[in-house]
């Protein structure tokens, strides 16, 4: 079992959690059941995703679940780029944010990498 705690990927994914948490009120409120809930499910799969998989026996059941994080990773910027083509968000509030999750997105691809190595 490893200490999900301990992992760098899961701190930033808690980290862009808060944020989108935080970025989702100044959506519209006809976006609460909309948007601002497929975008509060995503994020929080992710670092919800990385603690279940290190619970787990072996690297491979870690890596699926590494897999759904970073699936998860993909959905929520998505959802992060419709906003900005709806003009529900300002683009530069935005911006920094889909910043973090393309970083996101490369640390959990790496880890997954060296997972694999262990397998």
């Amino acid at each position: 079992m490893r200490n999900f705690k301990e992992l760098e990927v899961w701190k930033e994914s808690r980290i862009l959690a808060k944020n989108l948490y935080l970025l989702t009120n100044e959506l519209p409120s006809d976006e609460k059941y909309g948007l601002v809930s497929q975008i509060r499910r995503c994020v929080i799969s992710i670092p919800s995703n990385i603690a279940e998989g290190s619970a787990k026996d072996s690297q491979k059941d870690f890596l699926r679940y590494l897999q759904i994080s970073l699936g998860s990773s993909f959905e929520l910027e998505t959802q992060l780029l419709l906003c900005n083509d709806l003009e529900l968000l300002k683009t530069e509030n935005t911006k920094n944010h889909l910043e973090a999750i393309e970083l996101l997105q490369k640390r959990i691809s790496a880890l997954m990498k060296y997972v694999k190595t262990q397998i």
